[in-house]
């Protein structure tokens, strides 16, 4: 029983050594980053171009090399959830910006989903940009 005991406590002492000794980068998450605009949209013959960054807020650097898998643009911030229009990834030639070529029916106020993989990361980025659609 005394075993036991001793067993138990050593495995919680090396868990507590470990953990305080574990850099904190290693229990960073999805919350320590944000989407941004980079800038106005800028049309673009029937698209409009949308250049988005993603930033690691808790050092505020740019985050370069993420692989979005998903984007929604719909008009949520003007009520009207259910109003989607294409939105496509397109290469950037900056490395610190990702680029999405959007095609509006209309002006107005627009949200920009994206969901992204970051290296180093286990769960999914997540986040929504607001971007205002000249009438």
């Amino acid at each position: 029983m005394l075993f036991i005991r001793s067993a138990a406590g050593a495995g919680a002492l090396a868990h507590a050594i470990a953990t305080a000794f574990t850099p904190a980068t290693s229990v960073a998450g999805a919350q320590d980053y944000r989407f941004e605009a980079a800038g106005p949209p800028v049309k673009s013959g029937r698209a409009t171009v949308v250049k988005i960054r993603l930033v690691h807020i808790p050092d505020g650097k740019p985050v370069p090399g993420a692989v979005i898998f998903q984007t929604r643009f719909d008009m949520g911030p003007d009520g009207m959830a259910s109003m989607t229009a294409p939105a496509k990834l397109v290469r950037s030639s900056d490395a610190n910006l990702y680029q999405v070529e959007v095609e509006p029916q209309m002006g107005g106020n627009w949200a920009l989903g994206l969901s992204a993989k970051v290296q180093g990361e286990t769960e999914t980025v997540s986040g929504s940009v607001p971007i205002t659609i000249p009438k």
